[in-house]
């Protein structure tokens, strides 16, 4: 089942996207879920797919798809070994840092380079998002935790990066994005059978399987959730694979006209074209 959160006729919800449109989840008979963290706390999967079993509320073409963000964003860093290697050292521990959501937009949805700088980055990653929380979850436990997964471009602006901070150079306004939609884990199966691909303006610029990872999504979850209590919505991006931009020679950075592509196989293809901020991107209200 694919869950989408989106705006319609000015009003947002959450939906079950099914064959001919999308159902919406904030008008349904019973239960209702009008946002995310609604549906993957509150609606039990058999509830989520008898939602989807009915026919569409709205066409595709009547909705502007929005960040499937249903709770925090939790980013780990140089998780791929090849990655690791062109970035500098290979992590003996998960390298953990935070995105805000302001700084995420959705599928088709402009990423937009700063005035500040052109050193602006792509990274296709797998995002995990939590469905039941917890402390101290062991690893052979962790997947079932997970609520299901989507395609994740973790945007870096680099010379912001390296010279201030991770934190900064993650974090401007609509540089990264999420979705198409979350894909419910019993759709995926193992999430490491599961491969990445990139791609700038048709150009393959990155291809993994998920099996590469340093730290694979159960150790993941069971380090955070040694830290933290991780929460149902929480969102898990797991890290990039090696071919991104500031690494090539000379370095590939996105500008205006380009539109990067993030494909995971049984999750979908998140697709977002890149303009200069302070743009019209003409997007629907």
């Amino acid at each position: 089942m694919k869950l989408v959160s989106f705006m319609a006729d000015g009003r947002i919800s959450c939906g079950a996207v099914v064959s001919g449109g999308i159902v919406d989840l904030g008008r349904q008979p019973g239960r209702r879920a009008e946002t995310l963290r609604e549906a993957v706390e509150g609606l039990t999967l058999a509830e989520l797919n008898e939602a989807a079993s009915r026919s569409p509320d709205l066409r595709r073409d009547q909705v502007r798809l929005l960040p499937p963000v249903p709770g925090r964003i939790i980013c780990v860093g140089m998780n791929y070994r090849e990655h690791a290697l062109e970035v500098g050292t290979v992590p003996d521990v998960p390298v953990v840092f935070l995105r805000t959501v302001e700084s995420l937009v959705g599928h088709e949805a402009p990423l937009m380079r700063p005035r500040l700088s052109s050193d602006m980055d792509f990274e296709g990653e797998l995002a995990v998002v939590i469905g039941r929380g917890g402390r101290n979850i062991p690893r052979e436990r962790a997947l079932d935790h997970v609520f299901g997964y989507c395609c994740f471009n973790d945007g870096s602006i680099r010379d912001y990066q390296f010279k201030h901070s991770l934190t900064v150079g993650k974090n401007f306004a609509a540089t990264g994005a999420v979705g198409p939609w979350i894909v419910t884990a019993d759709e995926t199966g193992d999430p490491s059978g599961l491969v990445l691909v990139t791609r700038v303006s048709g150009e393959e610029m990155q291809r993994s399987g998920i099996d590469d990872l340093i730290f694979d999504v159960p150790s993941i979850i069971a380090y955070l959730s040694a830290i933290m209590a991780i929460q149902p919505g929480d969102v898990i991006a797991t890290g990039t694979p090696s071919g991104v931009g500031f690494a090539r020679k000379p370095p590939r950075w996105l500008k205006p006209g380009d539109v990067v592509e993030v494909e995971i196989s049984r999750v979908g293809t998140l697709r977002n074209p890149v303009l200069d901020e302070g743009h019209d991107s003409g997007a629907p209200a």
